[in-house]
């Protein structure tokens, strides 16, 4: 795979603004964005955010996940001290919103958020972290300050060639929606989130 920009464009966020860049040579078709909001462009090392698309939580408020939370966190920090969100569009964990939608029925009927996923015939996590290596590098960035939870989300991204300088938790944001699939992703996935510091949010 070899990314090469497309456009570089900027976009007012409300009270924030980030420049969107997009790429040529994705395999998949599908509309990847990065979002910068770097204050020098030329840093050694650089704040980082992979954030995979969640249509419930990023853009309805879902309180059956922490996405949204996650992402305007990211926002938030990023335009204050400079990074990069990258936004893949692996709704799901790469099984798509109708799936998705799917496996929320199951959960309502007691699955975790992984064994609603099985229970439909498809992997519990089909996210690759691989194009997000190559966005970086198409953007002449190597070495990073990974801000992320999910181990496999570093693993994969040092297999890409993407060098991690620090590992830097997020916020663990509790919901009354949440408690279950919060509790699955440390149990199962071993996402380093300490669910005694949790911040309740409404």
């Amino acid at each position: 795979m070899k990314l090469k920009i497309r456009n570089t464009v900027e976009v007012p966020l409300g009270d924030k603004k980030a420049r969107f860049v997009t790429f040529d040579g994705i395999e998949d078709g599908k509309d990847h964005v990065l979002l910068d909001f770097r204050k020098r462009l030329f840093e050694p090392v650089i704040n980082v955010r992979v954030h995979s698309e969640c249509l419930t939580g990023d853009v309805f408020g879902s309180s059956r996940c922490d996405c949204g939370e996650q992402l305007k966190e990211a926002v938030d920090k990023f335009d204050l001290e400079g990074g990069i969100i990258i936004y893949l569009r692996q709704e799901g964990r790469g099984i798509g919103l109708n799936n998705k939608l799917d496996a929320y029925a199951l959960q309502l009927e007691g699955l975790d958020t992984y064994q609603a996923n099985t229970a439909l015939g498809l992997d519990e996590d089909l996210r690759d972290y691989r194009l997000a290596a190559e966005m970086l590098k198409a953007m002449g960035i190597k070495k990073i300050n990974l801000f992320s939870n999910n181990p496999k989300k570093a693993n994969q991204l040092i297999k890409y060639g993407i060098e991690i300088d620090e590992k830097v938790s997020t916020g663990v944001f509790l919901k009354e929606g949440n408690i279950h699939y919060l509790k699955a992703k440390v149990d199962h996935t071993q996402h380093t989130l300490n669910l005694e510091n949790a911040r309740c949010v409404h």
